[in-house]
């Protein structure tokens, strides 16, 4: 009995250390595994070569730039919805416009052509008088067609003679008659370029420049020494406030605009038959011979003004007329015809002006020397005699 215990007692202590040895055998190695575990977690924290500071700034900017990316995607797309927008906008937009246009141009081709079909009614129907009687023309006996045709091509020839034709047959009234005072010659300005110089900007406009020596230009040649009257193709309602306030004494008597001119191959000429004076008493200034060209021998070609402030041209230009006036010219053509041959005919004139008063001076010169010599020999005579 006795070795029977102690022989469990041992089976039982050999199986506990075998047990022992089986279940530690295995933990042995967990454990290790742990502690290596721990140990490489912890070398991998402390090692130089983990992620610093700056790689993590560097995540975080490399974020920050794909957020911004992404906002900038955004912003592009709702860029590209709004010009998409527009765009459509802008479409629909022309396409109204082009939609208005072609109802007015439709409107009005409708208007046109009842309009001419009223004039032509109008024109070629049945007149009569006052008593119902049928008034004949020189086209009633003709065919319908051919009426209307002759009817429609007068009255064109009518409206092309109101536009190229003067307004007027006499331009200017009757010269005046005793003991009124008619001026002895009659003196034709070009507006443009000549009195002033029109100037356009897109500051200012339009202005006009007044040529250096106008005021007193005007109040040498004032009437009753000429009869000046300006002449020019330009509007009448550019014209006359300009003459306002470039002539407040009224030196210039009369101002006839492009209605009074004759409209001849695209320009519009000045039609000095019209102007109701005696042409060898007629002088016209002017710079573009297209505007004098029916009457060339009137006009004194002066150069054209672009607006320097040096020019001198119409101090030369009141001393010419003045030389005229008091020569008193029969027939001033030809006198203008004789300055018509150079470019500058003012400049000539100052030569010749010049060249006159050197001779005069001389022949004064002359004349007192041959005084101062017969005098001379009636002193010795008489004093001979005594």
């Amino acid at each position: 009995m006795a070795f029977a215990t102690r022989s469990l007692r041992h089976l039982y202590k050999i199986y506990n250390a075998n047990t022992a040895t089986i279940y530690s055998a295995p933990r042995l190695p967990i454990a290790r595994i742990s502690v290596i575990q721990t140990a490489q977690r912890h070398y991998y924290n402390t090692e130089t070569h983990r992620p610093k500071i700056t790689g993590s700034l560097t995540n975080i900017q490399s974020a920050g730039g794909t957020v911004q990316s992404l906002t900038q995607v955004g912003l592009d797309n709702k860029k590209s919805e709004e010009e998409a927008k527009e765009e459509a906008e802008e479409k629909e937009k022309r396409e109204q416009s082009q939609r208005v246009l072609k109802y007015s141009f439709a409107f009005l081709g409708v208007f046109t052509t009842l309009g001419l079909s009223y004039i032509i009614y109008d024109l070629t129907k049945t007149k009569y008088d006052e008593h119902g009687n049928v008034i004949e023309d020189e086209y009633a006996h003709l065919p319908f067609y051919e009426r209307t045709y002759k009817i429609l091509k007068r009255e064109f020839n009518y409206c092309t003679k109101l536009f190229q034709e003067p307004s007027r047959h006499k331009l200017l009234p009757d010269p005046v008659q005793y003991p009124y005072i008619q001026p002895p010659y009659t003196l034709v300005l070009e507006l443009t370029d000549v009195l002033i110089h029109p100037d356009w900007t897109y500051e200012t406009g339009w202005r006009f420049k007044k040529r250096p020596g106008v005021d007193q230009f005007l109040e040498a040649i004032a009437p009753p020494q000429f009869e000046i009257v300006v002449y020019t193709a330009e509007q009448g309602m550019t014209v006359f406030p300009i003459l306002d306030i470039l002539d407040p004494n009224g030196y210039i008597m009369y101002r006839l605009v492009r209605d009074t001119t004759r409209f001849v191959d695209g320009h519009h000429v000045k039609d000095l038959n019209a102007l109701n004076r005696d042409l060898s008493k007629v002088i016209v200034i002017d710079w573009n011979p297209k505007s004098t060209k029916f009457h060339p021998e009137n006009t004194l070609r002066i150069p054209q003004w672009t607006g320097n402030d040096d020019d001198t041209t119409l101090y030369d230009l009141a001393a010419f007329l003045k030389t005229i006036l008091t020569t008193n010219v029969e027939d001033v053509r030809e006198v203008l015809n004789y300055y018509r041959q150079f470019d500058n005919p003012l400049q000539v004139f100052r030569e010749n002006q010049r060249k006159l008063l050197m001779q005069i001076e001389e022949e004064e010169s002359k004349a007192q020397q041959e005084s101062s010599k017969v005098l001379t020999s009636k002193w010795k005579l008489s004093f001979n005699r005594y």
